[in-house]
């Protein structure tokens, strides 16, 4: 079993079905719905491309198979942007304004975990897209403190914010629930209860924790459509994932879920695609969806090289 090939292959799909409608509205999606592979759109790029989303996954994913070392992620994030590093087809073709003004403060040697966006109106979820291959670090790292400290680490490289920080805790607790072989289900309530009882721990102010209430509340699932936003906030696309893969019996049913909220649509395909390509397993992304994606085998030899790596018994 490699649940790393399943969350790359994963989320890269989901990445690559929303491509071509981001930035499109939920109203026009809903007059014509995504329902597999398209082929230009909105940044006139072939059918399977994947986006800035699953390259710095990648680049992440790439470092990690020789340990944990921030300098190497900063680097590679560096190398992508300037050298077209992990992408679809050597070619950088959206980076988000938060994630580019980090890039430039690492490639001026601030130190990785200070050169993320600080302030609060840079809670994009450009952090929070990239994360996943870190839960297969972190499961051979049992102790929470330390799990805080790496997962804030790894945001802050682009995103420092403590609400960023706090979006990508949540979501690699439940990355590592279904890991640890959970139902969807018994991971979101694992991971409200882990969640909520860390922030009162931390001592984390009550504006920031309070901003997560419709995920920490329990009832995610019960929320209908209108109150779930497929912008590119973090908290936003953290909400769009886990609704989604909530309220959802598949692979194909998730991602389209997400790819038709709208607007910041490759991220919340991709965010929903990784989890869902955990949950469910390579064999229930569509044929057709792996067989058009860019590098394919460039990925998965990559996470046979990470799940190699990773590998351990907790």
């Amino acid at each position: 079993m490699n649940k790393v090939k399943d969350a790359l292959l994963g989320l890269a799909v989901g990445d690559a079905l929303g491509v071509p409608v981001e930035f499109m509205s939920r109203a026009v999606l809903q007059s014509d719905p995504v329902t597999g592979m398209r082929e230009y759109g909105s940044h006139h790029q072939p059918a399977g491309t994947w986006s800035d989303d699953s390259s710095l996954t990648f680049c992440l994913a790439d470092s990690l198979i020789s340990g944990y070392d921030l300098k190497d992620i900063a680097g590679k994030f560096i190398q992508w942007r300037d050298q077209a590093y992990w992408t679809a087809h050597e070619r950088v073709f959206d980076i988000g304004m938060t994630t580019q003004s980090s890039i430039n403060r690492l490639k001026r040697g601030i130190r990785p975990d200070l050169a993320g966006g600080m302030y609060e109106d840079e809670n994009g979820n450009g952090s929070l897209m990239r994360i996943l291959p870190l839960a297969f670090y972190l499961k051979n790292q049992p102790d929470e403190e330390r799990q805080f400290e790496l997962i804030r680490e790894v945001s802050s490289l682009t995103h420092a914010h403590i609400r960023s920080v706090i979006a990508c805790k949540i979501f690699m607790d439940y990355a590592l629930a279904l890991l640890a072989g959970n139902s969807k289900v018994k991971a979101y309530e694992l991971t409200c209860e882990k969640a909520k009882a860390f922030v009162e721990r931390r001592g984390i102010v009550a504006k920031e924790v309070s901003i997560f209430s419709k995920v920490l509340d329990g009832k995610l699932a019960d929320k209908p459509i209108q109150e779930i936003s497929g912008s590119g906030y973090v908290v936003h696309t953290l909400e769009a994932s886990l609704w989604c893969l909530l309220t959802t019996s598949s692979y194909k049913e998730a991602v389209l879920k997400a790819v038709n909220l709208g607007d910041d649509t490759d991220t919340t395909g991709a965010v929903t695609g990784g989890l869902a390509g955990i949950l469910y397993g390579l064999d229930q992304i569509p044929l057709a969806w792996r067989e058009a994606l860019a590098k394919k085998e460039e990925i998965i030899a990559l996470a046979n090289k990470l799940n190699k790596a990773t590998d351990k018994e907790v």
